[in-house]
């Protein structure tokens, strides 16, 4: 594995990074890519982002740099903006007494770029480079395990993770992300210390699983958490989704749990409100399982059901508003597509109209997709969509409230009442002008 200057110098990001790099240098310090950004490099991708290493201070950093801002200073990082670029640029620094789990209470500023790697989290996270001389410092074989495909940490992982609890979610993540092996001491240890990731933050917690759900291979991330012990503690509503039995003529590819693994790992490219309906779609199942006198299995209700979890799992993670409004809308509607080649088309109308229809769709194609395959309304809504044009909004309405109390009716619910009515006249097609809407909410007005 190495790094070819050459291919790297077409990205801006790197020739950018690598001016600051020289920069320190030129100023008498040390400077190095490190962490993320060498891993990538090292497996022929193209860096997202660069952090910096170097022994100057955040003092002399910003002294050298026009554009800064002290987010960690305490940490010592500096954030500098180059030709619109960010880069994190940081101290060398030794770390101790974690305290909560989480944040050191002593920092101690070094020269030493090994006491820097000493304290970081895998080895593959652990390495340095320069971009002038393209050397590469590797102190804890991070490059043969990048080659031999394998996640371990730097040092005792016991260590690493009493130092930081987070590190075990961390662990599940670039596991899965990279497709790696996990070292059987890291296994051993996230397995004695689980009970810890109790203490991180629910916000912390939630951005980890969000990177694990968007990411590659998402329900091997679920698989492994659950392996490990930590599923059963964040997420033990999913966790409870193991065993519990389908009606084999309509889910031939097993319990609920499996079901949810196939969807999570058929989704493409989600958004985040995408993958949390798709692992939360079936929450309620385990609470509304019965069977039937036919001695068929029966979910009855389990979307209503499932929207009270999900709002609960989505509080609880403190994700914002519309997240949440999202996830439960599609939690709760999720089984109403399968009707809709029966739906009026007022009704039809307005279900595509939702601002979360594209989401419902696709969720219910994944669904079905994952379970009797039955892809006739997924198909159906496809083609209503294309008859439109691929616009799905609703018109304007004909008339609003102010237009119903100029012709006689009083301000109460009777006016709500009425412009639906009219809207599903203009819907199914019977109506479609003002004149007309009008003379229909007079005589509507009169019949009540």
């Amino acid at each position: 594995m190495k790094i070819s200057n050459q291919y790297f110098n077409c990205f801006p990001i790197f020739s950018v990074a690598k001016s600051v790099v020289t920069q320190l240098k030129d100023a008498g310090f040390k400077a190095f890519f490190v962490g993320g950004a060498v891993r990538d490099m090292l497996l022929g991708k193209p860096p997202k982002d660069i952090d910096i290493a170097t022994n100057a201070t955040p003092e002399q950093t910003v002294a050298l740099f026009k554009r800064c801002h002290q987010v960690g200073a305490s940490f010592g990082v500096i954030v500098v903006t180059v030709k619109d670029f960010n880069f994190e640029i940081a101290t060398f620094r030794e770390e101790r007494e974690y305290a909560d789990g989480r944040h050191p209470q002593i920092i101690t500023y070094t020269g030493d770029p090994y006491l820097d790697a000493a304290r970081r989290d895998f080895t593959i996270n652990a390495m340095f480079y320069d971009p002038d001389t393209t050397e590469i410092l590797d102190f804890f074989n991070g490059r043969a395990d990048l080659e031999n495909g394998i996640l371990r940490c730097v040092g005792d992982s016991m260590t690493r993770f009493n130092e930081d609890h987070l590190r075990m979610l961390r662990a599940v993540r670039f596991a899965t992300r990279f497709n790696f092996r996990i070292d059987p001491p890291m296994c051993d240890a996230v397995i004695q210390l689980k009970d810890k990731i109790t203490k991180i933050s629910a916000e912390r917690i939630r951005d980890e699983l969000n990177a694990m759900l968007t990411g590659p291979r998402p329900s091997t991330a679920i698989r492994l958490l659950e392996q490990l012990g930590l599923l059963q503690l964040i997420l033990p509503e999913v966790s409870a989704l193991r065993g519990v039995e389908q009606p084999p003529q309509y889910h031939p590819e097993g319990d609920v749990f499996t079901h949810t693994m196939l969807m999570l790992d058929h989704m493409k490219y989600p958004s985040v409100a995408l993958a949390w309906s798709v692992l939360l779609h079936d929450i309620g199942k385990p609470r509304m399982y019965s069977v039937g006198p036919d001695n068929i299995i029966h979910f009855y209700k389990h979307e209503s059901a499932g929207a009270r979890i999900a709002e609960k799992i989505m509080q609880r993670f403190k994700f914002s508003i519309a997240t949440t409004e999202a996830v439960i809308h599609a939690v709760k509607n999720h089984m109403r597509i399968s009707s809709a080649h029966l739906m009026r088309k007022s009704k039809l109308a307005r279900l595509m109209a939702h601002p979360n229809f594209k989401a419902e769709l696709e969720l219910h194609r994944l669904d079905s997709q994952c379970s009797n395959k039955q892809m006739n309304n997924y198909l159906f809504l496809l083609d209503k969509v294309a008859e439109r044009g691929g616009s799905i909004e609703l018109p304007p309405p004909l008339l609003n409230g102010h237009d119903l109390i100029a012709i006689g009716f009083k301000p109460g619910p009777k006016i709500g009442k009425t412009l639906h009515k009219i809207e599903d006249l203009r819907l199914e097609g019977k109506i479609s002008d003002r004149q007309t809407a009008l003379d229909v909410a007079q005589k509507l007005r009169r019949k009540n």
